[in-house]
This record gives C-alpha cells, sequence and structure tokens, in this order.
C-alpha cells in the first residue's frame, strides 16, 4: 500500500508540474514536471505518516 501511495502522489506531482512548466517551453516543463514529482512524493510519505496507523 505505501508503494502504491507513492507512485500515485509522484504521478500527480509530476502531471501538475508538466501542466504548468507546459505554458513556458518542453525544457521548463520537464524542469517543473521533475521538482513536481519529488514534491508529489513527499507529500504522499508526510500524508503516510500522518494517517497511517502506527506499526506495534
Amino acid at each position: 500500500m505505501n508503494r502504491i501511495l507513492d507512485f500515485i502522489g509522484m504521478s500527480v506531482g509530476g502531471w501538475l508540474g508538466w501542466t504548468l512548466g507546459g505554458w513556458v517551453s518542453i525544457f521548463t516543463a520537464f524542469l517543473v514536471g521533475v521538482v513536481g514529482t519529488a514534491a508529489g512524493l513527499y507529500a504522499a510519505r508526510r500524508f503516510r505518516m500522518r494517517f497511517s496507523p502506527r506499526q506495534p
């Protein structure tokens, strides 16, 4: 479940970055997409740490 949540966060973040950077140029879309992917992974992990039950 953890990997799936990470994948979803990375996909959404990368897509948002690519869409926002695409207004400028293809290279900007690539760079902003990479940053968006990293931000999506960070957000997914923060979400998981906050809302998942703790393991004993």
